[in-house]
């Protein structure tokens, strides 16, 4: 069985590791709660040729063994580009959130979605919160990214976590009623609207930032374009 094996390092008071193995990695996405913002963010995909969704949200399975802390990845060419995201993990001491990038390949994505998910590398932070910390204020959290073009750092996405499904209705829809995330599973919880629009870049930061505690888990990462 392929799996991904790693000792993540929970933030906070009281740091502690948990190492998980994770064999099933599920990517949920159109998982915004506000339509007009889901269409808006299928429009920006569609203006580069990205096909609508059958429907929302929709739940994409893709190797486990594409996750990674690393702080570079390779990826085919120069049509890919990433996006910040809410990592759920299934832990035996209950969930944990991370911060990652569904890292995808546009120019594929354009004919096969699920394909495209398969292409690149799924990069997350090594550390982790416990979602029961969080669990009451989980609309507070504020999710960012930035991206580094020709050098230059902007900020790429920003919004708060109410945008979104909240995390147990996304489990219950994407696994037939469940109450819980499945053990061994990780899903990345969707995403929100791009600013300027949906491009690679030579580098993608992320943060997701909890303003009641006033924690962030962030991670960043380097794009090396392997020649076609």
């Amino acid at each position: 069985m392929h799996a991904f094996t790693h000792e993540f390092r929970e933030a906070g008071a009281a740091p502690r590791d948990h190492k998980l193995m994770i064999h099933d990695l599920v990517i949920a996405g159109w998982t915004g709660r506000d339509l007009a913002a889901v269409e808006h963010h299928i429009k920006e995909l569609e203006a580069i040729g990205v096909p609508r969704p059958p429907s929302v949200p929709c739940y994409y399975r893709v190797g486990a063994q594409l996750l990674t802390t690393a702080e570079e990845i390779q990826v085919p060419g120069g049509t890919s580009s990433g996006e910040a995201e809410c990592v759920m993990l299934a832990s035996d001491d209950g969930m944990l959130i991370a911060v990652g990038s569904d890292h995808t390949d546009r120019k594929v994505e354009t004919y096969n979605i699920t394909v495209s998910k398969q292409m690149c590398p799924k990069p997350i932070s090594r550390d982790v919160w416990r979602f029961a910390d969080i669990a009451d204020h989980w609309d507070k959290l504020i999710l960012r990214s930035w991206i580094t073009e020709g050098g230059k750092r902007s900020l790429y996405q920003e919004g708060a976590w109410s945008n979104m499904r909240p995390a147990p209705e996304l489990i219950e829809k994407g696994f037939n009623g469940a109450k819980s995330l499945p053990a061994g599973h990780a899903m990345f919880c969707g995403t929100l609207g791009a600013k300027g629009g949906v491009r690679p870049g030579e580098r993608f930061d992320l943060e997701l930032h909890d303003p009641v505690r006033n924690l962030s888990l962030k991670h960043g990462y380097d794009v090396r374009s392997l020649p076609m």
